[in-house]
Parts: structure tokens; sequence; C-alpha cells
């Protein structure tokens, strides 16, 4: 019976550790809304695989997904996706670039459209992947800054990015299931 209890803990603590997708409210207070600067939104998240974003707003506007193409001119007339139930999610499912604009092309046009770019888990990059190599000329590349902060306090989701599972609660899960465990083991000896 010790041995069951220990590979029951065990299974309970791997899947609570492992399980940290995060939820982000689009916009944040003011949600899927013409008012959100959408446009720089996304500058100080990291969105990763399994993540949940989440679109908030009113019955009159809709959430609809499109091509990168489509996203640039604000076409909706042939759509990925499109949501209209007022509170719609969406699961980062893979790695890429996603792209969401209002269903109603005025909004679109004022800037109520959103890219989400997804980078690729770097543990599972190919062996074989090609590495940067010197310039011909032998003279160092330049340095392009990027727009975006890539401080390590910028990429810690705040309220808008709120754990689904997270590590916290994952742990407080596992000791809980532990101690239902344990307390049946004991009334059952």
């Amino acid at each position: 019976m010790a041995k069951l209890l220990l590979l029951h803990l065990l299974a309970v603590l791997s899947i609570a550790l492992t399980s940290h997708a995060a939820q982000y409210f689009v916009g944040d207070t003011s949600g899927w809304d013409i008012s959100s600067n959408l446009d720089t939104w996304p500058d100080d998240k990291v969105f990763k695989v399994g993540d949940v974003l989440v679109f908030s707003y009113s019955a009159s506007n809709s959430v609809t997904e499109v091509t990168k193409q489509n996203f640039d001119t604000c076409n909706i007339s042939n759509p990925l996706k499109t949501y209209s139930n007022g509170n719609t999610t969406v699961t980062l499912s893979a790695p890429g670039d996603r792209y969401f604009v209002s269903g109603n092309r005025l909004y679109c046009f004022g800037g109520m459209k959103l890219h989400v770019h997804v980078p690729a888990d770097e543990v599972a990059s190919p062996i074989g992947s090609p590495q940067a190599q010197p310039s011909a000329t032998g003279t160092p590349l330049p340095v392009q800054p990027s727009s975006k902060s890539n401080k390590p306090s910028a990429n810690i989701p705040t309220s808008s990015g709120i754990s689904s599972y997270g590590r916290s609660n994952s742990v407080v899960v596992a000791f809980v299931s532990f101690m239902a465990s344990y307390l049946l083991w004991m009334v059952q000896a």
C-alpha cells in the first residue's frame, strides 16, 4: 500500500508541477475594445504554447482570426475563424504568429487588431539546426536593438497573465491530494 501511495504522489506532483499555462486578458481591464492600446499590449508578454487569450467584448463586436496579409489590410472577408459570443478564449496551441482583428472593419483600421507571436520551444529545436555564421568579410555584423523589452521582470505575467493552475496552486493541489490519499490509507489500515 505504501508503494501505491508513493506512486500516486509522484503522479500528482508531476502533473501539478508541469501545468503552468497562463491566461492573458486581451487589452487588460479595457478588454477587446477600440479604446485599448492593442498595438503595444503584447510587448511585455512572452507567450508560450498552451497559454490562453481571453477576449472580452460587447455584443456589438466580434473577434476574427485572419492571415497576416488580411491583418495588414483589415480584410475580414476570408476569416480563419470568427468569434462573436462576447467572451472568447483562444488557446495558443502551436508556435508561430496569430493575427486577430475586430469584426468591424472600421475598428480594425482604428487599431483594434492584435498580433501574437508564440516562440518555438528552444528545447524542441532539431539537433542539426543551422548556426549563425560570421560575415564573409570577417567584420562583425551590426547588432540591431530589439524594440521589445527583454528584461526578466517584464516577462513575468502580471494581472493580465494569470496562471490557470500555476506552480504554487499546483503544489497545494498535490499536497491536498497526498493528504487525502494518506488519510484513506490510514482508515484502511
